[in-house]
C-alpha cells in the first residue's frame, strides 16, 4: 500500500472544489486529516455548550451544527471513496448539506459526543484510506454528475475541512 497519497491533478475533481484545494498546505495529505482531528478537538476544548449552540449571524449554523456538518461530509466522503475505489459503475448521489444539519438536531446533542463522533468516523476513513493500493487510488467514479478520483476526493475531504475551520476560527471565535 502507498505510505503517501501524492496531490491529485487538476482532472481528476470538479473544478468546483477548487477553491477548497486553494487551502492545502503542500506535505502528506494523510498527516493532514490526523492532525485535523486533533485540532479540532483542541479548538473546542474551552467551548461551553451554551457557547457551541450559538450562530454567528441569523441562518447560519451554529458551532454544534458545522461540526455536525463535518461528520456528514467524513461519512459521505468516505463513503464515496469506498464505492470509487470499488469500481462502482452507479452515478451517487449528492446531498443537501442544509437539510442535513436540520435534521440532525446538533444543538440538542452534548459537545463531547459530537466531538468522539466526529474523531471515531475520521480514524475510521483513515483505516480505509490506508488500506488503498495506487490503483485504486487512481479510480474515477462519479458523485452528484462529477467524476473524481479517490485521491481527488481525499484531498478534497481534508480541504473542505480546513475550509470550515477558517469560518470557525473567523466567525465564530473570533466574536466575543
Amino acid at each position: 500500500m502507498p505510505t503517501t497519497i501524492n496531490r491529485p491533478g487538476a482532472e481528476e475533481y470538479p473544478s468546483t472544489y477548487q477553491g477548497y484545494l486553494d487551502y492545502l498546505p503542500e506535505g502528506e495529505v494523510l498527516y493532514l486529516l490526523e492532525k485535523q482531528s486533533a485540532d479540532l478537538r483542541h479548538m473546542f476544548k474551552n467551548i461551553s455548550e451554551e457557547r457551541a449552540e450559538e450562530a454567528y449571524a441569523v441562518g447560519k449554523w451554529t458551532m454544534k451544527e458545522l461540526l455536525q456538518h463535518l461528520i456528514d461530509a467524513e461519512r459521505i466522503f468516505g463513503y464515496r471513496a469506498l464505492c470509487f475505489s470499488r469500481a462502482e459503475q452507479a452515478d451517487l448521489p449528492g446531498w443537501d448539506e442544509n437539510r442535513y444539519v436540520y435534521n440532525s438536531l446538533a444543538n440538542i446533542r452534548p459537545l463531547v459526543q459530537l466531538l468522539d463522533e466526529y474523531e471515531l468516523a475520521r480514524r475510521s476513513n483513515l483505516a480505509m484510506f490506508r488500506s488503498f493500493t495506487a490503483e485504486m487510488l487512481s479510480s474515477y467514479g462519479v458523485a452528484n454528475g462529477n467524476s473524481m478520483t479517490v485521491r481527488g476526493l481525499i484531498h478534497v475531504l481534508a480541504a473542505h475541512e480546513l475550509h470550515h475551520i477558517k469560518i470557525l476560527e473567523e466567525r465564530y471565535l473570533k466574536r466575543k
